[in-house]
C-alpha cells in the first residue's frame, strides 16, 4: 500500500503550526532530530541529523506528530508524496529548532558550546544524594547538542577523566553545606585559580568517594583545562546516621524541581552567551 492510500485511511488533522522551544514552527523549517533514548531503532539512527518539516499532524487521540524528511536522504524525492520509508515522525520534544537558513550543508556538525552537567553524591548518605537525583531528572530533559548530563555518584576518577574532554563549562550538582535553611539551592562559581595555588591541598582522590574540589585539582594535575565551572548546591538537612540512610529529607526533596529548573535556565543562558555570576535561589 502506498502513502496515498495510507493517507485515505488515516484519521488525522494537519496543523498549520505548533510551538517548539517557545517558537511557532511551520512546514518547511529545518530542525535537528533528537530522538529519546530507548526509542525506535530507526529513529535513533537519525539522532543529530538535520531534517525539513514535511507536515505537522494531529492524530485522532490528539497527539501531535512532526513529519520530517532527512536532508541528506538520497531517496527523499522518490515517489508521489514521498514513500513511507523516507518520511519519519517525531514528537515535538524530540525536535531541536535550528536558526533560519541552516541546512545539512551549512551545519554538517552541531555547533556546540560543550557543557557537562555532573551529578555528585552518595545515595547511602541521606541528602548527599541530591546531585544524583537532580542528574537523573535532567537526563530526561531535552538539551541542545553539546550538552552532556551524567550521574557520577561517588566515582571521582570517572569525573576527573570526563573533565579531560575539554568541556567549555562544567556544572557540578551536589549537596553543599551552608548557614541557611536546608533545601536552599545556590549557584556558586569556584575560584579556579586557587586549584593551582602552592598551598592547595593534594589531589588525592579516593576511588569510592567524591570531593569535588579534590577532583578538580586532580583533573588540572592531569592536564585538564578547566575554563568555567559552576556548582549548583543544596544545603542538606541530614546525611543520616553512621550506618547510612537512603532517601532525601523533605526540604531537599522539595528542592529537586527547583534545582532542575535552575540548571536548565543556566544552560540556556550560557548557550546564549550570558555567563551567570554567583546567585541564590
Amino acid at each position: 500500500m502506498n502513502e496515498w492510500e495510507w493517507q485515505l485511511l488515516e484519521d488525522k488533522n494537519v496543523l498549520e503550526e505548533i510551538a517548539i522551544q517557545g517558537a511557532q514552527v511551520r512546514r518547511g523549517e529545518h530542525v535537528r532530530l533528537r530522538p529519546h533514548a530507548g526509542g525506535d531503532v530507526f529513529d535513533l539512527a537519525l539522532a543529530g541529523k538535520i531534517a525539513t518539516i514535511e507536515s505537522l499532524e494531529q492524530d485522532y487521540e490528539g497527539k501531535v506528530h512532526v513529519c520530517v524528511v532527512v536532508d541528506d536522504d538520497p531517496g527523499r524525492d522518490v515517489g508521489m508524496l514521498r514513500q513511507p520509508g523516507h518520511r519519519f515522525f517525531f514528537a515535538p520534544e524530540e525536535i531541536e529548532l535550528l536558526p533560519p537558513g541552516v541546512t545539512e550543508e551549512t551545519a554538517a556538525a552541531p555547533a556546540a558550546r560543550k557543557i557537562l552537567i555532573a551529578g555528585i553524591g552518595n545515595i547511602f548518605l541521606g541528602d548527599d544524594a541530591f546531585g544524583v537525583e537532580v542528574a537523573q531528572r535532567l537526563e530526561k530533559s531535552i538539551f541542545p547538542a553539546g550538552v552532556c548530563v551524567k550521574d557520577f555518584g561517588i566515582r571521582g576518577f570517572d569525573l576527573a577523566y570526563a573533565l579531560m574532554e575539554g568541556y567549555e563549562t562544567t556544572i557540578l550538582v551536589d549537596a553543599y553545606p551552608g548557614d541557611v535553611n536546608p533545601g536552599t539551592v545556590s549557584v556558586i562559581e569556584p575560584d579556579l585559580a586557587s586549584l593551582n595555588a602552592p598551598d592547595a591541598p593534594g589531589a588525592l582522590v579516593e576511588p569510592h568517594s567524591m570531593n569535588p574540589a579534590s577532583v578538580l585539582r586532580m583533573a588540572v594535575g592531569m592536564g585538564a583545562h578547566l575554563q568555567r565551572v559552576l556548582l549548583v548546591g543544596c544545603v542538606p538537612a541530614t546525611l543520616g546516621p553512621e550506618e547510612g540512610q537512603m532517601g532525601l529529607s523533605e526540604p531537599v526533596t522539595s528542592a529537586i524541581p527547583v534545582a532542575v529548573s535552575l540548571v536548565e535556565d543556566l544552560v540556556a543562558r550560557i548557550l546564549r552567551g550570558e555567563w551567570p555570576g554567583t546567585e541564590c535561589s
